[in-house]
């Protein structure tokens, strides 16, 4: 796959892992266009094999100096403050296009980032746990805030998505769950699309009876994702399956 920036003169080829190279050759105006291994577009810098581990390396910087800022200012703000701070600081890079990396295992590493914040807010020692801090503050952990987001993003976007009941009739108990195309290729499936509808398959019935209502959807969700501060998307899978 191609994707072409005239405007800077260059191109990125998206690839697989697996993926032998491919020399192009492709010019614009008798200028040749570069290929280049990540481009920046619309805030998100991608790379070739779509790992985001250059967008995540990106914005390490500016989440570890919110960190260090929660720290400075944590003597002098009551708790309702330094959680403005965090949002303001911390949230909302950590959440820009999170439906798009948050998947990738280099996220790992704001995840990080994220306790050391809750660590500072709460004062407690590095090696103590996050998780109840994390549920008292109402704040979610990095893989449950992505799960927000992946699923309000398939709710806004439900014309791209059908039901098994759109594509059979066979009368199943899956049959309310979005269809999941077939694919192997694992980039794709670690998509904003598969990984949606994965993560919708995973929720509890009685939300997703609620997705034709955003706000009821939104609310159920939250509670769900407050209570339980998901770490991983794996404990997100084996909640509905106890």
């Amino acid at each position: 796959m191609l994707s072409l920036n005239l405007d800077k003169t260059h191109f990125i080829h998206f690839v697989t892992k697996n993926s032998s190279s491919i020399d192009f050759n492709i010019t614009h105006g008798n200028k040749k266009i570069a290929n280049v291994y990540n481009t920046k577009f619309l805030g998100l810098t991608s790379d070739n094999t779509l790992s985001w581990r250059t967008h995540i390396d990106t914005i390490i910087p500016k989440l570890s100096s919110a960190s260090f800022a929660l720290r400075v200012v944590k003597p002098f703000l009551s708790l309702d403050s330094l959680k403005m701070v965090y949002y303001s600081y911390f949230h909302s890079v950590m959440t820009f296009g999170l439906i798009f990396w948050g998947i990738s295992h280099h996220s790992n590493i704001t995840f990080r980032l994220q306790k050391r914040s809750i660590r500072i807010i709460v004062q407690i020692w590095v090696r103590d746990s996050c998780r109840e801090h994390f549920k008292n503050l109402k704040i979610l952990p990095l893989q449950s805030q992505y799960i927000l987001s992946l699923l309000l993003f398939v709710i806004d976007n439900g014309d791209y998505f059908k039901v098994n009941s759109e594509i059979h009739n066979i009368n199943t108990r899956n049959k309310s769950n979005l269809h999941l195309p077939m694919s192997n290729l694992s980039v794709y499936q670690k998509g904003t699309y598969y990984t949606g509808i994965m993560v919708f398959k995973g929720l509890p019935s009685q939300i997703k009876e609620l997705c034709h209502n955003r706000n009821q959807f939104k609310l159920a969700l939250k509670n769900f994702l407050y209570f339980h501060s998901f770490y991983t998307l794996d404990e997100h899978f084996i909640c509905n399956k106890i």
